[in-house]
């Protein structure tokens, strides 16, 4: 269904405006849609195995001004910037695992805390300034054009996409955060650690959000605080219209990519008609909320 939608909503777009019918506003959309997957893989597993995560954006805001910090728009800085954003992620991820399983806190209150900890950290470390540049060559590894259109940034999604459809869908883990998502009491009498597959979702998000941090920062070439903070709000949404329960044990990564090209092409919509951004915010909520209503009707008479 969002695959539908999208094609009929971008048409629709090119009727009433169009001038959004060109080769940059399409390279435009698979680049971000391509971003949005990629932060959104971690999204998708924490809410099969039951939980949530609005540490995405944080992470990955954080993970883009270590990036740009660390190169300082020189080549050959790539590991020790992977290596910082990886251990920042780790860490992040088992506090968000550990304490939702150990404190027993609702992993939204717990996440969002968390988030709010790292978005101050932000500030303390850059004083609210912009730090650094990517390095020119990670730059063009994202956004460099096959035949004018498709981002180099999608060479990443060739390695990303099947280690995610394998971990889901092919690894013991996979089925064990369905079953824990599904039911968590049976996971246990299956000998299933609940924990520590719980622990193991936030762990992966971390990871996953961070590294999309990194291409963000070379898609953005520069870093500020918050420049990705409403990533958690749009990876939330592109899962859950993709398919997955906010209950847990129900989706598909496929799905998720496809709620997240829907994701896009509605703010792309919106921009080309080129309205006051508050407005766009207004309409752009109120459209995910109907389409959030009429997913779990659906979901309802299916069951």
């Amino acid at each position: 269904m969002p695959i539908g939608i999208s094609v009929l909503l971008y048409a629709f777009t090119v009727i009433m405006v169009p001038r959004a019918l060109n080769i940059g506003a399409i390279s435009s959309i698979v680049m971000l849609t391509l971003l949005l997957s990629f932060a959104s893989i971690g999204q998708t597993i924490v809410l099969i195995g039951g939980g949530i995560d609005f540490t995405v954006g944080a992470v990955m805001s954080a993970s883009a001004i270590v990036t740009t910090a660390t190169m300082n728009g020189q080549d050959g800085h790539f590991l020790p910037a992977l290596g910082l954003v990886m251990g920042m992620s780790v860490i992040v991820g088992l506090l968000n695992g550990v304490c939702t399983v150990k404190i027993g806190l609702p992993p939204l209150i717990v996440t969002m805390t968390i988030s709010n900890v790292i978005t101050r950290l932000q500030y303390i470390l850059t004083q609210g300034r912009a730090i650094g540049y990517a390095s020119p060559t990670f730059i063009q590894t994202v956004i460099s054009r096959f035949f004018g259109v498709v981002p180099s940034l999608a060479l990443y999604g060739l390695v990303l996409f099947p280690l995610t459809f394998y971990i889901l869908n092919r690894s013991r883990f996979g089925r064990q955060v369905y079953l824990v998502g599904n039911n968590p009491v049976a996971a246990r009498l299956n000998g299933i650690s609940v924990n520590k597959v719980v622990i193991l979702t936030y762990l992966i998000s971390a990871v996953f959000a961070g590294f999309t941090g990194m291409l963000g920062a070379a898609y953005m070439q520069s870093s500020k605080c918050q420049m990705f903070d409403t990533y958690a709000y749009n990876s939330l949404i592109a899962v859950i219209v993709g398919g997955t329960a906010l209950t847990g044990g129900v989706g598909t990564y496929s799905g998720t990519i496809a709620g997240a090209l829907l994701m896009v092409v509605l703010n792309n919509t919106l921009t080309a008609f080129n309205l006051p951004q508050p407005i766009r915010n207004i309409l752009l909520g109120s459209v995910m909320v109907l389409l959030l209503v009429l997913y779990n009707r659906g979901k309802s008479v299916r069951q």
